[in-house]
Order: structure tokens, then C-alpha cells, then sequence
């Protein structure tokens, strides 16, 4: 019901009869002409998989109950898993390939998709679980996201327990996993102690996971050990709560031999839980170390290299130091600026408005025939600070002759005071005007 109720908040003519009728119709003719009927019920599916979050799905139940509409169900809809089973947005989850099987299996089983995908039949297709593989690849980056932030080395070790809590499910994690070993972003690895142990290393990184090694194995064996301590503290806990429930009871109704057995068991769970508690940081401690090997390792790799392209290439450790320090020099510089620019004022707009008004009262004195023209030293090949009042159009001639500015003054005056350059352009051609 829920599935229905969001294709008609989805779809607003849902309802429609004749819409209906024209889209449950099943395809006839050339692609072209049910093309646009086809990215409906496509996109459709996609929308209502990724809103309830299911990853894989079943055809009869996508027929029969999520598009039955008054007892119809869509015509289409087998030829519409089909096509996405050929475009490559569905795959069965018998095709998937299974990691424990070997490298040299998975090689094979990938060439032989690639190179000879055989196309089921229609029948065959319908039978299986489909899986939509645009939520496969979002679920499988949602799922090393997570391992991300519990995890800050460059890959780590999960039981498959916790890899199908993780998915939502065995048969969700057995899709995600499928689809990391194909892209060489996960590797499953297994133990033999008393009992099968199975695990997953996963890349936290951009690189492909690294070959099983056998510290991987350990990990994984101390991993499974601190999953399985935690089980026992949590039933530990339990018991605890439940003896120390059941000896107040007993207290409170006067029986007190009752209350003390109880409280005798609280005592002996309560030291079994710190035992537990124990030996579970002792294996963590062991963990971290682990951990901590793994990433000075790195870094003194990471050294190795700098040390041998940095003797490969000549360059001293003075230079080296030299450079960075020149780098900080320049990055604190910039820093500075930045900062200064901040916290400067906007003071163009009013700078800006001041100038206009300087020119409106400027061709106000031009209407009136006083005006004077005060011109900057700046460019000009007059000894005399400021030109006096011109009062007639002929000393205005005489002045505007006078001025000898030069391309390279002017722009040497620009540079300088853009401002100031655009005012005595203006007053120039006020000039012109006024002659």
C-alpha cells in the first residue's frame, strides 16, 4: 500500500483512465514509437527502488502489486525488465559472480560476460531476483563511506557478520561484495579455527585492495574474537540487570534467603564481566597496534622514496628546506593580502556618485558660461599650476590648444590615477563642447 500510495504522489495521472490505458498497452512497432513509454516505467522503478530502498527486486511482485491498478496490471512491464536487463541496469543474482570461487575464477567469469553475455529468455528472466545495478553501485559507495568513518587506515578487515548488517542483509551483501571484487575494491578472505571464520578487506582508498596477506588473516581472527567478546559482555549485561531486578524483588517482599542467592549470582556475573572486559582491551590494544605498525610503515615508505628521488635528482636537504620555507614565505604573504583586501572599505560606489555630481554641477557652469577648468600638472607642458577662468569661447580655443598631453602621458596618468585621468578626459570634452 505504501508503494501505491507514493506512485500517485509520483505520478499525478495516475488514475487517469485513458493515460492508464495507453501506457499498460504492450509494445508494438519500431523502438522509437514506445521509446518515451518505456523511460516512464523505467524511471518509475528507479524512483520507487531507491524511496524504500531496495536493492534488489521481484518482477512478479513488481506486476502484481505495486502496478495493479483496479485488477490491471501493465503489459509492458516484462518487455520493460528486458531492455534494462540489456542496457545493463538489471542484472540476476544468478549471474553474480561469487568471490569465494578464486581470482582466477572471477577473471575467467568476467572475460566470458564480457566477451559472451548470453540474453535469458523471457521466462527465465522473470523467475530470478533482479538486481538494480544504479543502487548496487550507490549501495556499495555508501557502504565503504561507512567503513570510512569507523576506520583511518587506507584499508580494514570486517567479519561477513558485520558485512551483512552493514548491506541489510546476506543477499544484499553478497551483491555489494560481488560488485567490489569485480572492481577490485574488496577481497574476501576465510580462516579455519574451530570454526569458519569468513571476512571481507575492503579499500578505504582510491587504490584496489592489496593481496591477502597473512596478517590479514590474524586481523580478521582478532577482529572475530572482539565481535565475539562483545556478544559475551552484552549477555553478561543482561544477566545482571535480570539478578539485580530479581534480588531487589526478593528483598522488598521479606525473603531475603531468595534475595542473597540472586545477589551472590550479580556478584559472580559482575566479575565474569570484568574478565571479559579484560581480555576484550587486551585484544583492542593488540588492534591499534596493528593499526599503528601499518601507518609507520607507510610513512617510512613514503621517506624511503623522498630520499631516493631527492638523491636521484641532486638536491641537498638544505635545499630542499630552503624551498619550503621560501613556500610558507609566499603562502603567509598571500595570506596577508587576502586579509588587507577583507577588510577594505567599498568606498568605489561613493567615490563613484561624488564624481557625478562634481560633473553635473561642471555642465551647469558650462550653461552658464563660468567655468573653470582646474587641470592637474600631471601631463601637461605648462609651467603655471592651474589654468585661470576662461570666460569666452575663444580662451577656451586658446586653453584646449595648450594642452599637449601625449599617448604616453596619458597613460602613464591613467596608471597612476584612473580617476583622475577619467575626469580630465570629461573636462576636455566639456571644453570641446563648450567651443
Amino acid at each position: 500500500m505504501e508503494v501505491r500510495e507514493f506512485i500517485r504522489k509520483e505520478v499525478e495521472d495516475w488514475e487517469d483512465e485513458e493515460v492508464g490505458r495507453a501506457r499498460f498497452k504492450a509494445f508494438s512497432g519500431q523502438r522509437s514509437d514506445w521509446e518515451p513509454t518505456y523511460r516512464f516505467w523505467n524511471h518509475l522503478l528507479l524512483s520507487i527502488a531507491r524511496h524504500f530502498h531496495l536493492l534488489i527486486i521481484s518482477p512478479s511482485q513488481v506486476k502484481n502489486n505495486w502496478f495493479n491498478r483496479n485488477g490491471l496490471t501493465p503489459l509492458c512491464l516484462d518487455q520493460v525488465l528486458l531492455e534494462m536487463y540489456n542496457e545493463g541496469e538489471i542484472v540476476r543474482c544468478s549471474d553474480l559472480m561469487d568471490p569465494r570461487s578464486g581470482r582466477m575464477s572471477l577473471l575467467l567469469r568476467k572475460f566470458s560476460n564480457l566477451m559472451l553475455r548470453p540474453t535469458p529468455s523471457l521466462q527465465t528472466l522473470l523467475q530470478d531476483r533482479l538486481i538494480l545495478t544504479p543502487l548496487l553501485k550507490d549501495k556499495a559507495v555508501e557502504v565503504v563511506k561507512l567503513l570510512s568513518e569507523s576506520h583511518w587506515t587506507s584499508s580494514c578487515i570486517v567479519t561477513m557478520k558485520k558485512f551483512h548488517d552493514i548491506c541489510g542483509g546476506p543477499e544484499e551483501a553478497s551483491a555489494v561484495l560481488s560488485h567490489l571484487s569485480e572492481t577490485g575494491k574488496a577481497r574476501y578472505l576465510s580462516i579455519h579455527k574451530k570454526d569458519l571464520v569468513e571476512g571481507i578487506k575492503v579499500s578505504l582508498s582510491s587504490a584496489p585492495v592489496s593481496n591477502i596477506s597473512s596478517l590479514d588473516c590474524d586481523v580478521l581472527h582478532l577482529v572475530w574474537t572482539t565481535e565475539r567478546l562483545q556478544q559475551q559482555l552484552d549477555v553478561i549485561d543482561r544477566r545482571c540487570e535480570i539478578s539485580r531486578k530479581t534480588a531487589l524483588a526478593f528483598l522488598h517482599s521479606g525473603n531475603k534467603k531468595v534475595a542473597l542467592r540472586h545477589a551472590r549470582e550479580l556478584k559472580l556475573a559482575n566479575e565474569s564481566r570484568e574478565k571479559c572486559a579484560t581480555f576484550l582491551n587486551r585484544v583492542e590494544e593488540v588492534l591499534s597496534v596493528i593499526a599503528n605498525a601499518e601507518s609507520t610503515k607507510k610513512v617510512s615508505e613514503a621517506i624511503q622514496i623522498g630520499a631516493k628521488a631527492m638523491k636521484e635528482n641532486k638536491i641537498s636537504v638544505e635545499e630542499v628546506e630552503f624551498c619550503l620555507q621560501e613556500l610558507e614565505e609566499g603562502i603567509e604573504s598571500q595570506k596577508q593580502v587576502d586579509k588587507a583586501l577583507e577588510s577594505t572599505p567599498p568606498y568605489t560606489d561613493v567615490e563613484d556618485e561624488d564624481i557625478d555630481e562634481e560633473f553635473k554641477k561642471l555642465e551647469l557652469e558650462v550653461g552658464s558660461g563660468n567655468l573653470q577648468v582646474p587641470i592637474s600638472q600631471t601631463g601637461v607642458d605648462s609651467t603655471s599650476g592651474e589654468v585661470e577662468a576662461l570666460e569666452s569661447p575663444e580662451s577656451l580655443s586658446d586653453a584646449l590648444s595648450n594642452l599637449k598631453l601625449s599617448d604616453n602621458s596619458t597613460r602613464e596618468l591613467a596608471s597612476k590615477s584612473p580617476t583622475l585621468a577619467m575626469r580630465q578626459n570629461k573636462l576636455k570634452n566639456l571644453v570641446l563642447e563648450a567651443t
